[in-house]
């Protein structure tokens, strides 16, 4: 399996988790659309931006389950960024709760599917 599936699957993985989100507040029509763009975007930049700087595609980490910390702590530091960036894309204010729910559904979300990335990589050893 090559890099490029397991950027896709955190792309997916991001998007999952956001339109998730958007869903449990009840904003799924396409009204919602550039709102929900205008958190997706900002964090898939900074998670790649962070996950790159910090080696998540590495083959030593994307193979290794003890290493599963390292996204977590990865999404931890790009959710705040991508809220400061949405902030100010929407000019509204930044509430720290957001920030908390944003990261930490969206470092559950990308965990797992490194999780399944790992569990498939040895499945096909």
């Amino acid at each position: 399996m090559n890099k490029v599936n397991l950027i896709i699957g955190d792309v997916l993985a991001i998007l999952l988790t956001t339109l998730i989100g958007f869903a449990t507040h009840g904003e799924v029509d396409l009204s919602f659309l550039p709102r929900m763009a205008v958190a997706f975007f900002p964090l898939v930049i900074t998670w790649f931006l962070l996950a790159l700087w910090l080696g998540l595609f590495q083959d030593e980490i994307t193979r290794n389950a003890r290493q599963l910390w390292r996204p977590v702590l990865t999404m931890l530091f790009a959710a705040p960024f991508a809220a400061v960036i949405r902030g100010a894309l929407l000019a509204s204010d930044v509430k720290p709760i957001f920030v908390l729910t944003f990261g930490l559904t969206s470092a559950f979300g990308v965990t797992m599917w490194r999780g399944l990335w790992i569990y498939f990589w040895r499945k096909r050893l």
